[in-house]
């Protein structure tokens, strides 16, 4: 019993702090996306392009930073699997089949829009994926008047979308693979679940070998951000008390990394990508087959995806609806899942190595997560009045 409260409790604490990191994350996005589109473009260029150590600083954001982010999710994921919302088929069966539904229908809507241009079929995992910060931050605006149980479906769905939008990378944007880095990295890996077999508590020897992993994973074709994944999956859980983790190792790297990444990592992997230039954008841009399978993907695949399967896991009686939640709110938070920015634009930039594209990502990004944004909360807005 305890081992379950504390488990609520954290999962409440991380549903708030990353309710307010996104808040700080759109603003972080906003600001990338105006100095991008000012007099300080060309700074902020020169500066996202300046090499330290060998890498540029956009390159230290998205493979070094954003292993951060990888790290806590993983965390987040195990916790949740193993004590926490997701501990049971019951509990995981309606977000699980949600975000199944939720990956599936865009990728097929990309298909569709991009068939005829092979050229652009790399990109279709960028709609499929939704970022949980942004997401919680939209749906904190509106406080106690959404029930918990429905924030807690939002965070799961989310959570089993990141299962997802992990594996898709793992699998499908490894290149130029090196035997000798990734031997490095299988070394590393065992000597984890060493660590993690012989029942090691302390956290340092973990992260000491997670710096290493990472360290070989750069060099391996696999994304080196996926090192945080594995070693996360190898920190102990231990034992959760009641008032303290200081018995659960895993909990208690949560705890210090999760301000961090929501108020650090995420804004500056936000202002760093979200600034691109619409002095060359236009309509036909964004009707090009890669921008509109992006954009249409987040807005129509997510909320057909996910409210599909609901529809039918209610149906078929294999899961309930969240309690508390009416239909109307459900929709509303399938709209707000079709916000992909983080995640959507981190596979942009393993999809496609070429400026031209990376651009038009970026700006179909920005327009299908602010159209689910927006009318996510046109929905749950209406909820509220009507109540």
């Amino acid at each position: 019993m305890p081992l379950i409260r504390r488990a609520r409790t954290t999962f409440q604490r991380f549903a708030e702090s990353e309710a307010s990191g996104g808040l700080v994350l759109m603003a972080s996005a906003a600001l990338g996306l105006v100095v991008a589109n000012s007099g300080l473009a060309g700074s902020y260029t020169e500066l996202l392009h300046t090499k330290i150590g060998g890498l540029s600083v956009l390159h230290w954001i998205n493979d070094g930073l954003m292993a951060l982010f990888f790290l806590l999710v993983g965390l987040e994921i195990k916790r949740e699997m193993l004590a926490g919302e997701l501990d049971s088929w019951p509990r995981r069966a309606l977000p699980l089949i949600a975000a199944l539904g939720g990956m599936v229908a865009p990728a097929l809507i990309f298909f569709a829009i991009n068939w005829q241009s092979p050229e652009t079929w790399r990109g279709w995992a960028i709609p499929t994926a939704t970022d949980i910060a942004f997401a919680l931050g939209v749906l904190s605006l509106f406080g106690s008047r959404i029930p918990n149980a429905l924030k807690v479906f939002l965070t799961s769905l989310a959570i089993m979308d990141d299962l997802g939008a992990i594996l898709i990378i793992a699998i499908f944007y490894a290149a130029d693979l090196s035997v000798m880095a990734l031997g490095a990295a299988g070394v590393i890996t065992v000597l984890l679940f060493g660590l993690n077999w012989f029942g090691v508590m302390r956290l340092t020897p973990y992260l000491l070998l997670g710096v290493g992993l990472w360290a070989a994973m750069l060099f391996s074709g696999i994304h080196a951000t996926l090192a945080g994944v594995v070693l996360a999956i190898t920190i102990p859980l231990g034992t959760i008390g009641e008032d303290d983790g200081v018995g659960s190792p895993l909990c208690h790297l949560e705890d210090k990394l999760g301000p961090w990444v929501a108020f650090l990592v995420l804004p500056v992997f936000g202002f760093a990508n979200a600034g691109v230039s619409l002095a060359g954008a236009s309509m036909e841009s964004l009707l090009a087959p890669l921008s509109l399978g992006v954009a249409a993907g987040l807005f129509f695949g997510k909320q057909i995806g996910i409210m599909g399967s609901i529809v039918i896991a209610r149906r078929t009686g294999i899961a309930h609806l969240p309690a508390g939640a009416s239909w109307r709110q459900m929709y509303g938070v399938a709209l707000l899942c079709g916000i992909g920015f983080t995640m959507s634009l981190f596979i942009g930039l393993l999809a496609f190595a070429d400026a031209e594209r990376e651009s038009m990502i970026k700006l179909a990004v920005l327009v299908g997560s602010l159209l689910s944004a927006v009318a996510g909360a046109a929905v749950l807005i209406q909820r509220k009045r009507a109540a």
